[in-house]
């Protein structure tokens, strides 16, 4: 069993999750749990024992001092954290770990047994993952859900995937069983820079949570971070006449497939996140 603090009643809570390891190709979806963390104050209640689920050989844990200058050990876990976002009517449940190394199958139902605590009625689990894709061009998100009603609603789609999985594949299978309503979006990452942080797949995934959520969130500096992540790019690309032919390639490749959708629904998404920012006082 997991402790939980001393949590007010949630209302409405909906579960954003995200894992480090396999699944989080250049910590693109780590790091939207991180950026949630700040802007929304989340505040931790929960964390899984690692001794449980980790092998601390491969996810060894790590020494520092703390704020009092006392040597102190950090080990791998999975938190959960609660938050109350601004301009939202339901609470959000946070959950940032690492993907265990043994007791998969224990590990969600113990992870999914205190959210069900917590009373959290969606859960959402982001990925990233290395693709054929170019760097200048957005980072494309795929999604997927349990529910028919879902995928119709939010416009996703069954996924056909056939292979090996990780941990976010599991618990989405998991929470399928136990009739729990589950999302889960992906970003593909270039693979040609697939060494983290590359803000431009954080960016891609908070704008599908902006739109299930219908809320603006706050994106402070990643905007930002993402331009000069591609500007990185583009330099690293300049240097050497193979990567940019390739680049080259695949964005031609990239522009004829995406010239229907273009045209019509992503241009309305983009659109309404504008409107939502525009009436929140947000940034223009």
């Amino acid at each position: 069993m997991i402790e939980i603090d001393d949590v007010p009643d949630l209302v409405d809570p909906v579960v954003i999750a995200a894992f480090e390891g396999w699944n989080d190709a250049a910590d693109g979806a780590s790091s939207v749990i991180d950026h949630l963390m700040t802007v929304w104050g989340g505040r931790v209640v929960a964390a899984l024992d690692p001794e449980d689920f980790y092998d601390f050989q491969v996810n060894r844990p790590i020494v520092g001092t703390d704020a009092r200058g006392h040597r102190s050990i950090t080990w791998p876990s999975t938190q959960i954290a609660v938050a109350s976002p601004p301009g939202l009517d339901r609470d959000v449940i946070l959950v940032r770990g690492i993907e265990p190394n043994l007791r998969w199958r224990q590990f969600c139902a113990e992870l999914l047994a205190t959210i069900d605590d917590l009373g959290g009625q969606l859960v959402v689990t982001l990925g990233a993952l290395l693709a054929d894709t170019p760097h200048t061009r957005p980072i494309p998100v795929s999604g997927t859900a349990t529910e028919p009603d879902l995928v119709d609603r939010l416009k996703l789609e069954t996924s056909s995937y056939e292979g090996p999985t990780g941990i976010v594949g599991v618990f989405q299978d998991a929470c399928g069983k136990l009739d729990i309503p589950a999302v889960s979006y992906w970003a593909a990452v270039p693979h040609y820079v697939a060494q983290p942080p590359c803000p431009k797949a954080t960016l891609a995934l908070l704008g599908q949570l902006e739109d299930l959520l219908e809320v603006s969130i706050p994106l402070g500096d990643l905007p930002e971070d993402a331009k000069a992540w591609e500007r990185g790019v583009d330099e690293l690309a300049e240097e050497d006449e193979d990567v940019a032919d390739y680049v080259r390639s695949l964005e031609e490749t990239r522009d004829t497939a995406d010239l229907p959708e273009a045209s019509g629904e992503a241009i309305a998404r983009e659109f309404e996140r504008y409107l939502r920012r525009r009436g929140e006082g947000g940034p223009l």
